[in-house]
């Protein structure tokens, strides 16, 4: 039997090199020896962007295009729309009752997205309980993986917690205990401006950057700031710039050679962004080629989204029966 795994992306903009990094590139390796569910979360997009319904919904097409550029294959992986698979909000429901509030207030991850958002007292409930209703997403598909960035561990943590506490309190092993998939990186793609890369913070280089996109957004990466001028001596750690070549450039004994004249002082910082422009501009070319003709073809990436939430929506219609049989609310006749 394959191993099942879950993950997607909120569609408020197209995707970046931070979501290549740090998921894309596994997910492609993962559908070729798992079964693949790649979730469009629309529903959870909408927690703090209620009051712009249209954006999510718009970026839906723009990020299967990015899916598609990138390798990832509808036959081999099911990429669906989650507010339209009905089954997750009710298992949300059934599991509301075996978290506590102070639990999910503890929780980092959503600590700190409600202080990057600017909530105080006013947290929307939505947001709040988030979490909870991405341990339904998770075990609808029993997922045994779940690709995550290290900022998320929180999240898995408490799905691992519920299915433990679910399978014991009803007795039955119904749900899978998923472990995480963690980027092999010592930590997340950082965005230009030093910040964790995020489409709404507007630090990140895009996969459909254009090369004057590029280029601009590169020119403003942060460098060491105790620099100077060009003949000081640098620190590579406090450039952002080496963060990125370290990771896309093919040629390693070259960065490292752009380290030790960063370090002596013989090389300026446009001489590394000009590089690191040149590096992400040839990485991303491809994709950005596959990723115009996807874009053309509006009906076939209609086709694909509608394969792909049938197949979800069976998923997670067996596991919701599963649940209400193992509570004993399985109402023969009545639902």
């Amino acid at each position: 039997m394959k191993k099942i795994v879950l993950t997607g992306d909120r569609p408020t903009g197209p995707l970046h090199l931070g979501h290549f990094v740090g998921s894309l590139k596994k997910r492609v390796e993962l559908q070729e020896i798992c079964e693949t569910y790649i979730m469009l979360a629309d529903a959870q997009a909408l927690t703090d962007n209620y009051d712009d319904v249209n954006k999510v919904k718009t970026n839906i097409h723009e990020v299967v295009c990015d899916y598609l550029a990138v390798g990832i294959d509808p036959k081999k992986s099911h990429i669906f729309i989650q507010s339209c698979v009905h089954e997750l909000p009710e298992l949300a429901m059934f599991f509301m009752n075996l978290v506590t509030i102070q639990h999910l207030g503890h929780n980092p991850t959503v600590k700190a997205e409600c202080k990057q958002k600017g909530y105080n007292e006013g947290v929307p409930a939505g947001f709040y309980l988030y979490p909870i209703y991405q341990v339904a997403d998770i075990t609808a598909f029993k997922a045994d993986l779940v690709p995550v960035g290290l900022d998320q561990a929180p999240m898995l943590e408490l799905t691992r917690d519920i299915v433990r506490k679910f399978n014991t309190l009803y007795k039955k092993e119904v749900l899978v205990t998923p472990e995480a998939i963690y980027p092999n990186l010592k930590g997340a793609l950082p965005g230009i401006d030093g910040n964790k890369m995020s489409k709404s913070l507007g630090n990140a280089i895009c996969l459909s950057d254009e090369l004057d996109q590029i280029a601009a957004k590169v020119k403003k990466v942060k460098s060491d700031p105790n620099r100077t001028s060009v003949n000081d001596p640098g620190d590579p750690e406090k450039a952002l710039a080496f963060s990125y070549l370290e990771v896309f450039d093919p040629e390693i004994r070259f960065v490292e050679e752009l380290k030790e004249r960063y370090r002596r002082g013989t090389i300026s910082d446009k001489e590394v962004k000009d590089r690191l422009t040149e590096v992400i501009d040839t990485f991303l070319k491809p994709i950005r080629e596959k990723r115009k003709e996807y874009h053309q073809d509006r009906s076939g990436i209609e086709e694909i989204i509608k394969e792909g939430t049938r197949l979800a929506k069976q998923k997670a219609a067996l596991t919701l029966l599963e649940v209400r049989s193992a509570m004993g609310i399985n109402y023969k006749g009545f639902c």
